[in-house]
């Protein structure tokens, strides 16, 4: 391996139960996002871009497409010698007589001899459900100047949000972590945790052999093998990321994700040249805009055609608008079509919805984005 010797594993078994239909059949790495890309995209491409030659993605729940979807490594330049994207679901029959991850601790237990089989010095573990770019090797280069035995990345939060987030607190200089809080009631620090971690591999895999006899763990980084680190009085170190990131864990929040991109100043870019975000390559005609069309401030990805009125909004590939039909402040994920006199307002329309004549969705006086999962009819 070229990338100082360093394997990832992508944590992507999540259920995701907080998008509600979205992944009923479908896993949260895999739902779609930005026009034309899946979630997944994000943390395989950074690997890519980091050079990072083998990845592991960790599946569990729904994970058929997802499974197929990131077996084609060529997708993200993973697919020469030596290197690759690798599935690795729960084992069939595991020591403990079950068939699925039974923590993020576990799920890296479970292939420790998948990993063993590549001798990485050092292990990045990744979640798979995060919106960002980062360069993994910057990250790989504070770890080894630190002689870290784990780096932790974090990112500054509003104190009023940090007892929703692991938080890290650290000595103030060197940012070495002190003390690790899980959600905690009256944070101490705004640093939380991105879920993204480098370990020396040869600690972490003695941890993680001891963790596996603890009948009393949670099998959890956060809850068992970061805290037994610091008790032990291993050297973490807190890696403060500057840039954007989002976790998509919610329908208001993976709607906020698609409407920055359409803002001038995002941060997230997903133009720029030097760090590309790869994905499938659908093939699909060009978009159409009508003659009748109007679309301001839109993101309208190719297939899609547009013949009504789209503003603030972003569709999805092969979405259709028909004339005299709205689309504003909207989420048009891929294949729906909103037919004559619709109105689509602050909602976030699932795949190949079908919304009838002059049907109306969602409202412009609501609190949270309505998820639109099921065909409405229309009226005449």
């Amino acid at each position: 391996m070229k990338q100082n010797s360093m394997l990832a594993m992508i944590l992507a078994g999540g259920r995701g139960s907080r998008l509600h239909e979205l992944t009923n059949k479908v896993a949260k790495p895999a739902v779609s996002y930005g026009g034309k890309y899946r979630i997944v995209d994000f943390p395989l491409s950074n690997c890519a871009n980091s050079g990072i030659d083998v990845v592991g993605v960790l599946t569990q729940y729904e994970s058929i497409l997802l499974n197929s979807y990131v077996a084609a490594g060529g997708r993200w330049g993973l697919d020469a010698k030596d290197s690759g994207v690798y599935v690795l679901p729960p084992r069939e029959k595991a020591d403990v007589g079950l068939d699925v991850y039974r923590g993020t601790a576990d799920a890296i237990s479970q292939n420790i001899d998948f990993i063993d089989s590549r001798s990485p010095e050092y292990l990045l573990i990744l979640s798979g459900d995060h919106i960002y770019k980062m360069n993994y090797a910057q990250m790989l280069a504070f770890h080894k100047a630190s002689k870290a035995d784990a780096t932790i990345a974090v990112i500054e939060v509003p104190i009023k949000e940090a007892s929703r987030f692991g938080i890290m607190n650290t000595d103030g200089e060197t940012d070495q972590i002190v003390e690790f809080e899980e959600k905690p009631a009256e944070p101490k620090s705004n640093l939380a945790s991105m879920g993204i971690y480098i370990f020396n591999w040869k600690l972490l895999r003695k941890m993680l052999l001891a963790d596996m006899k603890n009948p009393d763990s949670s099998h959890d980084f956060g809850k068992d093998i970061i805290p037994t680190m610091l008790n032990d009085g291993k050297r973490l170190f807190a890696y403060r990321f500057k840039g954007y990131w989002k976790d998509v864990g919610t329908i208001d929040s993976l709607w906020e994700a698609n409407m920055d991109l359409l803002s001038p100043n995002n941060e997230l870019d997903l133009n720029d040249p030097t760090w590309k975000i790869y994905t499938e390559d659908v093939t699909t005609l060009p978009q159409y805009i009508g003659p009748e069309a109007s679309v301001t401030n839109a993101y309208i990805t190719q297939g899609c055609i547009v013949e009504g009125e789209v503003k603030n909004s972003v569709l999805f590939t092969g979405s259709k608008v028909r004339p005299g039909a709205k689309v504003i402040d909207s989420v048009l994920m891929p294949g729906v079509v909103v037919e004559e006199g619709a109105v689509v307002q602050r909602a976030l329309v699932a795949d190949n919805i079908h919304i009838g004549k002059n049907a109306v969705a969602g409202s412009a006086d609501s609190e949270h984005i309505e998820l639109v999962a099921q065909r409405i009819k229309g009226v005449e």
